[in-house]
């Protein structure tokens, strides 16, 4: 009894750091009115979720991340992805890709193909989706930097097929803001940048009404060490921050904020991520709403693609991993998301092989066809629990939010470094609480036992992927018309150099006319600068 009393008294917390009490009753929730916190699903704030009969009436898309190798190789993946159910493509890049570098740069050296599909030209887009029609298909593609030159090869083939740019559905991650605040991916620096995204926004509106320009990345800041808290508050800036571009941009809010959508990581702390699920919402919300006074319903939702949390997958004990990844899609499912992807139990080691991307498929399909989880909407809804952790989490976040008001928004934050150093102190703190076992993590700090690391197949991509990547980049520059490619490179840097032209035409030009992403990203870096880490303590 002594020790049960002991534990009752002990400081608990979630991994935000929130206090939690050992139990919740009806004066945890004093004056809270259902109408102003909840209403019903599809109904302002949303908090619910963003449609009234949700998984009921369609399920949410099962978006498995894949790329690796060549773009034979990963429209293989593809394809087997689709029939074997995936509702979605969601396509992952290779370093130099993501970097804005061709294949044969010195920069590339060793990294083609590895931790995505290496895609420099036009014709690597075609390879990529061959036998894929663009119209019939919803595509994601996770690029930031030069997603203007991945997105122009993609209307280039779209072009190519036949199909109307207004049909095209998906999503360019394009969220340039994360990039300096966590993940470190770029070619210019933030304000620069910020213009490319607005030429992107302000294109898409007019002749791609279907695609979604940004998502808004909260899973590469709670990847990089943020908490919780700190994913919502700072990703939900980030937001802020590109509804203001397009606002200052003279767009009307309600033409672009509906193609906005985010993307959160679904971490261990089950609670408190289906918590920050409904918060975000309610959130998103009333800023849009009446901070920059939307007038349609569609620019108040928060639509949101999840991913389980790669940084909490182990090399130790592998197949745990498969446990924590149902526990979490499973706290994405009950946060309401709209797609989901869950991360494979052998990526600690490599890319997904085809059997462990298919366990992770699975995962999701038990979920929705066997759990009975989905055919009640926002079934946790009501409980003292839930909702006074999705006050406390919101109220939270929106103290975070106004102090980067308070710096002048967020560019001016990042650029003082704000956010970066949060997260650096969170990261640090959770590992010294790992290294204490105070956060236990099972077969690190508990429960270990001989031979941890066990004997798992794993990808392996061939030293012959990036040979024949270069060989093919080479012989695509020996055949295209070199004049008329340097012509297009030199409009896209004319334009860049002037603030009144939008860039996205010229730059779908360039492509058309056999540029590579890495001459394209080279006349941004000439025009614009090189963005460098401040490296911010």
């Amino acid at each position: 009894m002594a020790v049960e009393q002991k534990q009752s008294e002990e400081r608990v917390t979630t991994m935000s750091g929130i206090p939690l009490k050992l139990t919740y009753r009806p004066e945890d929730l004093e004056g809270w009115r259902y109408q102003e916190k909840l209403a019903d699903p599809g109904e302002f704030p949303f908090t619910r979720g963003p449609h009234a009969n949700m998984y009921r009436g369609r399920r949410w898309t099962m978006r498995m991340f894949a790329g690796f190798g060549t773009p034979e190789d990963t429209n293989e993946r593809f394809k087997f992805l689709l029939e074997n159910g995936q509702t979605g493509l969601s396509t992952a890049f290779d370093m130099p890709t993501l970097m804005g570098y061709d294949p044969d740069h010195p920069m590339s050296l060793g990294e083609v193909g590895r931790e995505g599909v290496a895609i420099a030209t036009i014709d690597d887009m075609r390879r990529l989706f061959d036998g894929i029609s663009l119209e019939q298909v919803s595509t994601s593609m996770t690029i930031n930097a030069p997603a203007m030159v991945v997105l122009a090869f993609y209307v280039a083939v779209a072009d190519e097929q036949g199909a109307s740019r207004k049909e095209l559905r998906g999503t360019t991650q394009n969220d340039m803001l994360k990039e300096f605040i966590a993940q470190k991916e770029w070619i210019c620096p933030v304000r620069p940048a910020m213009r490319i995204i607005r030429d992107m926004m302000a294109f898409c509106a007019d002749e791609m009404p279907k695609w979604n320009t940004i998502s808004v990345s909260g899973y590469h800041i709670r990847e990089a060490g943020a908490t919780a808290v700190q994913e919502l508050a700072f990703t939900l800036a980030d937001g802020i921050g590109y509804v203001q571009l397009g606002k200052d941009a003279g767009l009307d809010v309600d033409q672009f904020a509906p193609r906005l959508s985010f993307f959160f990581d679904v971490h261990n702390d089950f609670f408190e991520e289906i918590a920050k699920l409904r918060a975000a919402r309610r959130i998103w919300a009333r800023v849009l709403r009446d901070r920059f006074k939307a007038k349609s319903p569609r620019s108040w939702l928060l639509r949101t693609h999840c991913q389980t949390a790669g940084v909490s997958l182990t090399a130790q004990q592998p197949y745990n991993n498969i446990v924590r990844t149902t526990l979490q899609a499973l706290a994405g499912v009950l946060g309401g998301t709209q797609s989901l992807h869950t991360n494979s139990y052998d990526e600690t080691y490599a890319l997904p092989t085809a059997q462990a991307a298919t366990v992770a498929l699975r995962t999701q399909q038990i979920i929705s066809d066997e759990s009975g989880v989905p055919e009640v909407v926002d079934p946790l809804a009501g409980s003292y629990f839930i909702e006074k952790l999705t006050d406390q989490m919101e109220s939270e976040a929106m103290a975070i939010i106004d102090k980067i008001d308070e710096m002048g928004g967020i560019v001016s934050a990042i650029e003082a470094g704000f956010p970066q150093r949060e997260i650096a102190k969170s990261a640090y703190g959770f590992q010294r609480d790992v290294e204490k076992g105070k956060a236990v993590i099972v077969g690190i700090n508990k429960y270990q036992q001989q031979g941890d690391e066990s004997e798992i197949p794993t990808l392996k991509i061939d030293e012959e992927v990036e040979r024949g990547q270069v060989d093919r980049i080479r012989e695509f520059r020996a055949r295209r018309d070199q004049a008329a490619t340097d012509r297009a490179l030199d409009r896209v840097r004319e334009v860049a150099r002037s603030d009144d032209q939008n860039l996205f035409p010229v730059v779908i030009d360039a492509v058309k006319a056999n540029a590579t992403i890495g001459e394209i990203s080279d006349v941004f870096r000439d025009v614009f600068g090189v963005a460098t880490d401040p490296a911010y303590w």
